[in-house]
């Protein structure tokens, strides 16, 4: 906890956001960060509140020890916190900036809309020991001899990469893109996390021992079963990458595509990397002086709406088959669990007008090029609405309604009937292994993050890669003191 009357004495407040006009004209992130003082005045506002939900099972999922490293800050002892911090996350400065904060939604302090500002405290504390060079390398001092090949460094393979690193391994990190960071890096746009955090937290597992190899393609460039023989084990980390099928008339028209790839140049063009990728559409793909329709209501089309503005929109509209929520919730129905209310992402505050309760029935255009979006009004059970049809104008439409599964041309097709899958009622297909020890039907192969679990949050790649390490450091050694 922070000061005992802090909650009573202290409003709370976040990371205040550059103007909208100021903020569309370039990729940087925008958020102005706070003072040092200011970050402790609301680390003060952590109450002894008895049972802090904030740090799971229904608040963090890494199980952050939210209170304890609140107290740290408020006390000034920055150093002591970030080692806090750093004894269930990884990377805190990750989650710190992309993670939606069920921690605050957990918050005691949330029952009365005023939950303690754990995220904005949290980015601080990491902020504040790069400044006081508190995160260097921590090499293992005594090496096992094991060695272990990780396929795909997004969080949950950087998670799992530097626990085992630690635990002494001989670690080696496969990625098919250019550079580290999966989704992380080519998916969640630079206005919302810089890449440069990535490439310190890259360096700093470099000096500990972890030897990455980027540019290759498990499953193509480099066979799932030669890993198996060379390695003692194997951790499968390649996400969940594959657009769900909307199975609307019309998306085969010029102008119509599915979101990640759209993100994913984007990230690249910022980056000054080339635009063409393995496993990505490489046409150019953008939004200046068009009208844009983003088809889907989550954090993927959200970023769509974001990009489509930097790079000089028209109009930016997004549809959401969901009924607009309420614009508060019933805290004593639903506290402390995430609830369903009225939020809006700072990119749709930059201008876009979103349809709740829409429907998309078809793409239409003229001589193959998308035109508009005809659209209609759905009931409680998403039923089309008859003599409710309309036409949004569209000269660039994104399709943002999830994802099924990994990548089938390389891991999947290898191990083709010998990985068990698992595939949803939404069709979604993940490979099969438990969240105790993570091992697959393969022998010698685990797997961990959202091709496990199916397309989720940073923070649940990095606790699921983290657990993963520590199945595999127990099945290699015998015992483990990695936590979980």
């Amino acid at each position: 906890m922070g000061k005992v009357t802090g909650f009573l004495e202290i409003d709370r407040q976040v990371m205040k956001y550059q103007p909208a006009s100021d903020r569309i004209r370039h990729f940087r992130e925008f958020t102005i960060p706070m003072s040092d003082q200011e970050v402790q005045k609301q680390a003060a506002r952590c109450m002894d509140c008895g049972i802090p939900y904030c740090h799971g099972p229904t608040g963090c999922p890494v199980h952050n020890q939210i209170p304890d490293w609140n107290d740290l800050v408020y006390n000034g002892n920055w150093e002591q916190a970030i080692r806090n911090l750093h004894s269930t996350n990884n990377f805190p400065e990750f989650t710190g900036r992309v993670c939606p904060a069920p921690c605050e939604e957990a918050c005691t302090l949330n029952l009365e809309d005023m939950p303690v500002s754990i995220k904005t405290v949290e980015q601080g504390i990491a902020d504040k020991a790069y400044e006081l060079g508190f995160i260097v390398p921590q090499p293992a001092t005594v090496h096992t001899g094991r060695k272990v090949a990780i396929v795909g460094s997004g969080p949950a393979g950087m998670a799992a990469a530097q626990q085992l690193g630690r635990a002494g391994h001989d670690v080696h990190l496969y990625e098919r893109e250019a550079k580290p960071g999966g989704l992380l890096r080519y998916g969640i746009p630079d206005f919302k996390m810089e890449k440069n955090f990535i490439d310190r937290r890259v360096e700093q597992m470099k000096g500990e021992g972890v030897t990455f190899h980027c540019g290759v393609n498990v499953g193509v460039d480099v066979k799932v079963e030669q890993l198996l023989a060379d390695y003692d084990a194997v951790l499968y980390c390649g996400g969940s990458e594959t657009p769900r099928e909307a199975g609307i008339p019309g998306v085969d028209l010029a102008g119509v595509h599915d979101a990640m790839p759209y993100l994913v140049q984007q990230n690249r063009r910022v980056g000054r990397e080339n635009i063409e990728s393995t496993g990505w559409p490489s046409d150019p793909i953008l939004a200046g002086g068009k009208h844009v329709v983003v088809v889907g209501g989550g954090d993927t089309a959200s970023d769509c709406v974001g990009t489509a503005f930097r790079q000089g929109a028209v109009k930016v509209t997004q549809l959401d088959i969901r009924p607009q929520p309420p614009e508060k919730e019933d805290k004593l129905a639903v506290w402390p669990f995430w609830a369903t209310k009225m939020r809006t992402s700072s990119s749709q505050a930059e201008g876009a007008i979103r349809e709740f309760q829409v429907a998309t029935l078809e793409f239409v255009g003229e001589d193959g090029v998308l035109t508009g979006v005809k659209c209609c009004q759905v009931d409680e059970r998403r039923k089309p609405v008859a003599g409710t049809e309309f036409v949004i104008k569209a000269d660039l439409a994104f399709i943002a309604i999830g994802f099924r599964g990994p990548f089938t041309g390389s891991v999947l097709k290898e191990l083709d009937g010998r990985l068990t899958l698992n595939t949803d009622r939404r069709g979604s297909t993940n490979v099969v292994a438990n969240d105790r020890d993570y091992r697959t039907s393969v022998d010698k192969l685990w797997a961990a993050g959202d091709v496990r679990r199916g397309q989720s949050l940073v923070v649940w790649a990095i606790r699921e890669g983290r657990q993963a390490a520590r199945a595999i450091d127990e099945a290699l050694m015998g015992s483990t003191v990695l936590p979980r």
